[in-house]
């Protein structure tokens, strides 16, 4: 199997490139000024050192200046002012007579001379091909950054494409797949591979969990159904017992709330948006009184009455065994928490259902508690979907819940049954 590079070492070659092609040029700038001082210094030595054998061979050889070269030694010839305070050393661009020289000062014996060259011409031609060779270095470097540039560029592509890719995926299809080319890195390959990987096990997941809610959808659904129709057939006949039909009403009424619990768990098990699409128009003002009607049968033996201050009427789209669970829920805590009194409905135009009780009324410590058992899915106390599950599916559909109660003045809630 060919081995794949990794996107690490092709960014690190292109950067290390341009790198050491930076680094030469800036090394042949500085090099450039030690490379002259070192000719200098060998040109202008030669000269005091053809001098001082002529002076050796022919003492009354003297030095001849030209136009190019001067010399000036102690003793016999002493050097101008702003010579003679030179350390010894090579001295370029050193300003003399009004043009550019290069000085060299040297102790031969006991004599100190002063080796003055005229390089204003050649530092003008030098001048020339250093900008010029800069400017050519430039563009150089400017023409490989680009190419650099590029090649990371073309680098980092793929990953680019895997993050579109990735970024295309939806939530409603399944059997999903990224790809990538074989000269891609082997990081991206990396990725890829547990990325399949994790799609592949999540349409597994997602059908199983598709069988199950078919599965559950229609055996859990089917004996209740005959559980409910067998009870209502049962409390038809007319010379049931009085103790049997207490008995009969109780098992056909945990049937529908069990029917209820099994379609809101469905409910809370499908996608919000699909589970949009399906929804119907629920007439809420005409729901209302029937839901009440329905749990007359939990306020027997109480001096309780369920009074209706306003029903503006209203619509709501969502499933409609959803939304009489949603109710009924909070008018079953309702009535199961007093003891006396009215529990007042009312429904805005905004699809709010209000329901104020005299019960016992909650502390801000317990009002904490069930919001805290709600967030955190606790269990469920008394009759109904429970207030966890309520807010789950509220959750869910983008519905609103909340409480207000004290201690004595019985609790308000409220259900927004709109975004």
């Amino acid at each position: 199997m060919e081995k794949r590079r990794s996107l690490h070492s092709q960014i690190r070659r292109l950067l290390g490139g341009y790198a050491v092609l930076l680094a030469a040029i800036i090394l042949l700038v500085f090099a450039d000024d030690f490379l002259e001082d070192r000719v200098w210094k060998s040109l202008l030595e030669r000269e005091i050192a053809q001098h001082v054998k002529r002076q050796a061979d022919d003492p009354r050889a003297g030095w001849q200046d030209t136009d190019a070269v001067r010399l000036y030694y102690v003793p016999g010839r002493p050097p101008p002012p702003g010579l003679s305070m030179l350390p010894q050393g090579v001295h370029d661009d050193f300003w003399f007579g009004g043009r550019e020289n290069v000085v060299l000062v040297q102790r031969v014996g006991a004599v100190d001379y002063f080796v003055v060259r005229d390089i204003t011409g050649i530092e003008t031609i030098e001048d020339a091909l250093i900008i010029g060779s800069l400017g050519l270095a430039l563009v150089v470097l400017v023409i490989i950054g680009i190419l650099v540039a590029r090649g990371v560029r073309n680098a980092l592509r793929p990953l680019s494409d895997l993050a579109g890719d990735i970024a295309a995926l939806s939530p409603h299809h399944t059997g999903q797949r990224v790809v990538v080319t074989q000269d891609a890195s082997s990081e991206l390959h990396v990725i890829t591979n547990a990325l399949n990987d994790y799609l592949r096990r999540q349409d597994a997941f997602i059908e199983r969990e598709r069988v199950f809610i078919d599965t559950a959808s229609h055996e859990l659904r089917t004996p209740i159904a005959i559980i409910a129709g067998a009870g209502e057939l049962a409390l038809e006949q007319p010379d049931l017992p009085a103790p049997a039909r207490q008995q009969v009403q109780r098992i056909h009424r945990t049937a529908r709330d069990v029917e209820r619990l099994i379609a809101l768990l469905l409910t809370l098990a499908k996608d919000p948006a699909r589970l949009s699409r399906s929804n119907e128009v629920v007439l809420l003002h005409e729901l209302l009184p029937d839901i009440i009607e329905d749990h007359q049968h939990l306020m027997r033996g109480k001096d309780l009455a369920v009074v209706v201050d306003a029903l503006v009427p209203c619509s709501v789209a969502a499933p409609l065994h959803i939304v009489q669970a949603a109710i009924g829920n909070l008018l079953r805590n309702a009535i199961e928490n007093s003891d006396r009194g009215e529990i007042h409905v009312r429904l805005d135009a905004d699809a709010t259902v209000t329901l104020e009780d005299p019960g016992h009324g909650m502390t801000p410590e317990d009002i904490s508690r069930i919001y805290a058992q709600m967030a955190r899915g606790g269990s469920r106390d008394g009759g109904g979907i429970g207030l966890e599950l309520l807010a789950r599916l509220c959750e869910h559909l983008g519905w609103t819940l909340s409480i207000q109660s004290a201690p004595g003045r019985g609790t308000i809630s409220r259900l927004r049954l709109s975004r």
